[in-house]
């Protein structure tokens, strides 16, 4: 990381206060949460039924065929729902998709805020400690939880503009809350790319994880993820 580290933020967050933070659970906005128009009456037993099986059509979909492959018809009659149930909640499948992404990148906003609290001082505390680091367990939790749909989204049959959107969302953050103040808010163009830089190696971390089958725990993933934060070039790549 180079002579930045000692510029880094002193303050540091609660280790308590991120054990007890409220998770989301996989696939509750799925099923229970009303958002806007599109979710209108979500929270009727049977609107939550149909956009949970519309959900997992969807995953299922563009598994097999790619997003461009199929249709609505095609997502109606895999979910066993009429094309007019689905036209009473989304103009079409773009629509549907964008809902399902916002509603996990509103569960991941949780992360991102536990992140703003974190410190460099946190993370080496855990680094000497060799414990993995909470937040960072929370979040490999969550992406598991919601592993087909991660699978199926940022796949070669996914939306292409959904990994951008988790970078900034996830990753970005990360990295910005492990930074002096006097970089967080007056950047240089070097720290946009030093940001952009760590942020996107985080990223494939993340998505190779989820191509490999997730074998690791999130413990070994939130090690895995410190562990890559502190390495320097030349230095013996191990654990």
């Amino acid at each position: 990381m180079g002579s930045t580290l000692s510029d880094m933020r002193p303050q540091t967050c609660d280790a308590s206060a991120w054990q007890s933070s409220a998770k989301p659970a996989a696939g509750r906005r799925a099923v229970s949460s009303c958002h806007g128009d599109a979710l209108a009456g979500a929270c009727d037993p049977r609107i939550a039924r149909s956009r949970a099986a519309l959900r997992e059509a969807l995953i299922e979909l563009m598994e097999e065929r790619g997003l461009d492959g199929f249709t609505v018809g095609d997502l109606c009659a895999q979910a066993g729902l009429n094309r007019g149930t689905f036209y009473n909640h989304f103009k079409d499948k773009d629509d549907l998709l964008q809902t399902f992404e916002d509603e996990v990148l509103a569960d991941l906003d949780v992360f991102s805020r536990r992140m703003r609290d974190c410190s460099i001082r946190d993370l080496i505390g855990y680094r000497v400690r060799k414990k993995p680091f909470p937040v960072l367990v929370d979040l490999f939790d969550y992406v598991r939880e919601e592993g087909p749909f991660f699978h199926a989204v940022l796949g070669p049959g996914g939306d292409m503009r959904f990994a951008p959107r988790l970078r900034a969302a996830v990753c970005n953050e990360f990295i910005l809350s492990l930074l002096h103040e006097r970089y967080r808010e007056d950047p240089t163009p070097f720290v946009n790319y030093y940001v952009a830089y760590f942020a996107g190696a985080y990223l494939s971390v993340i998505l190779r994880w989820i191509e490999t089958g997730m074998h690791e725990s999130s413990e070994e993933m939130a090690l895995i993820a410190v562990r890559l934060f502190f390495i320097k070039p030349g230095e013996s790549i191990t654990l």
